[in-house]
């Protein structure tokens, strides 16, 4: 079904580090709140499912953390998107064989539409990993509604910018960035704009709660200029349409 503008809500939501069952809950409640505002697709942080900081950088202990797309957390989502009519975006960590992954998965209608995998290494400690936790493959479109969208999972823009360049009509840019109010509020979102500026017309960046210095936000940036906002140390959804 071909739509002139696809509505979309941005969750600055928290989530708890390792704790996978009570972060997936706040995504079942918060799908349903999307629903309720006739949303069609709803976008969480990166790593929302597990937490950023959700890993220990031990494998053994890691890849039980880690989810393959069989996983009942996964099939869980899946079957919500179709009980709810609302699609959803999310960046959790992947399994994959013996591999591990910092993913971004959207379901829409209870399939899985696309994965995508992040491409630069700032979201392990690669001090102390060893190969089984590996970095993504090219970046590549995919359609959603008409629409050509592109994924890039927070430090990719700042690392490998240049391949994100595709052509997408939007961009998802799912990010979780901890740093003080006032950091936003005196550069630090201007600086998110000017990175993404050129990439896609339109840019959704989401970013997760997490105390003491994880206060969320979510943006839509217009060619680098912010045409709507939630900002920081607020939670909730940033309902946009693009």
């Amino acid at each position: 079904m071909m739509h002139d503008t696809v509505k979309i809500a941005l969750a600055s939501k928290p989530f708890i580090n390792g704790d996978t069952a009570a972060n997936l809950q706040t995504m079942l409640d918060t799908m349903a709140e999307a629903a309720q505002s006739g949303a069609e697709l709803v976008c969480f942080s990166e790593a929302f499912l597990q937490g950023f900081d959700g890993l220990n950088w031990q494998w053994e202990t890691d890849r039980d953390i880690a989810l393959s797309w069989q996983d009942a957390p996964i099939l869980r989502l899946r079957e919500a998107s179709c009980a709810l009519g609302v699609d959803v975006a999310f960046g959790y960590i992947e399994r994959e064989g013996e591999t591990l992954y910092s993913a971004y998965m959207v379901i829409q209608q209870g399939e899985v539409l696309h994965n995508f995998r992040r491409v630069s290494r700032g979201w392990k400690d690669y001090t102390r990993t060893d190969a089984h936790y590996c970095e993504g493959e090219a970046p590549a479109l995919f359609e959603y509604h008409g629409k050509k969208f592109a994924i890039a999972l927070c430090g990719d823009l700042f690392d490998q910018r240049e391949r994100f360049c595709l052509g997408a009509d939007v961009l998802l840019w799912p990010i979780y960035r901890d740093c003080p109010l006032e950091a936003w509020a005196s550069g630090e979102t201007e600086e998110y704009a000017r990175q993404c500026k050129g990439v896609a017309p339109l840019t959704c960046v989401i970013n997760a709660i997490c105390p003491p210095e994880g206060f969320g936000g979510c943006w839509l940036f217009e060619q680098g200029k912010t045409k709507a906002q939630l900002v920081p140390g607020n939670e909730g959804l940033l309902l946009v349409e693009v």
